[in-house]
């Protein structure tokens, strides 16, 4: 049975944050944007990051600009040592729009996918990256209000324990070519591709760390391409779809944020039908993946 969450109670006071008892999901309410310099606040925020990779905060003020979020990753930079936002491409800064859009593009003469109301499917955020962040965030502006827009996620863990010992293995091997989409490269005419592996383990905890993005993966042995071909069907099976947890529109309201770890948590989302739907992302903390 896939659990879809459908309860987002829970509340934060200055001395003692709560956690809601979403399966799976903690959940934080930010009272005011000076939520976003509370020591007690940040250092919640970065627990549950550390010890499940996922966190869903409800702003409880208006943030068209995402104040908020700018401030929290300073205060995660200040006292946690996170890395710092990174650029998104040669054309954009820190935050990135999610809408739809037929001609205006954020990058001159590519249209991302997430300028489009198609479906994407299972992926980790910069999987194209030598260094790719750690952590990303979304806020909802205006979520979708036509019946899509679902946003999806999945513990890497959780997928990883379905695969052979012999197809992780091989997903650790530098054996895939990764291609740069055109909207993400940050220099003219170079980046157009990596090497590297899909599969590495976290050098502090020694937690295991997938990227993904099936589109861009080309393997450069027979292998690799076996071992990509299970781990994609894996993944697409009842026992690892049985662990997805849907975050629907419903449960994300205007002014939710979702933050993850990029590296223990898959996401995705079903084909948006409200072309008004607007999300912002951040992504920050930019590691190699392993020793790449």
């Amino acid at each position: 049975m896939i659990r879809i969450l459908n309860r987002t109670v829970g509340t934060s006071t200055r001395s003692a944050p709560a956690v809601s008892s979403l399966p799976n999901i903690p959940y934080l309410k930010a009272p005011t944007l000076d939520s976003a310099n509370d020591r007690v606040h940040i250092g919640s925020v970065q627990r549950y990051l550390q010890n499940v990779g996922i966190l869903k905060i409800s702003l409880n003020f208006e943030d068209n600009d995402s104040h908020y979020l700018h401030r929290l990753i300073h205060g995660l930079h200040k006292w946690h040592g996170h890395g710092l936002p990174i650029t998104h491409s040669a054309h954009r800064g820190w935050f990135w729009d999610i809408r739809p859009s037929q001609t205006a593009f954020q990058c001159p003469d590519h249209q991302a996918r997430s300028e489009t109301m198609n479906e994407f499917t299972w992926h980790t955020d910069c999987s194209y990256e030598a260094s790719p962040p750690r952590f990303f965030a979304l806020q909802v502006l205006h979520p979708d209000q036509c019946g899509g827009g679902t946003l999806s996620v999945l513990k890497v863990e959780n997928l990883l324990k379905l695969l052979s010992e012999s197809t992780r293995a091989t997903l650790a091997n530098k054996d895939y070519c990764i291609t740069v989409p055109p909207e993400f490269r940050k220099t003219e005419n170079k980046d157009e591709s990596i090497l590297g592996s899909l599969l590495t383990s976290d050098p502090k905890t020694g937690r295991l760390a997938l990227r993904f993005r099936d589109d861009i993966f080309t393997p450069l042995t027979g292998e690799a391409g076996l071992a990509l071909e299970e781990l994609k069907s894996v993944l697409l099976g009842p026992k690892a779809q049985a662990e997805v947890v849907h975050l629907t529109p419903q449960l994300m309201p205007r002014g939710s944020i979702v933050i993850m770890d990029n590296r223990r948590w898959l996401h995705g989302r079903n084909q948006v039908k409200d072309p008004r739907r607007h999300l912002k992302r951040v992504r920050w903390d930019a590691r190699l993946f392993g020793d790449e």
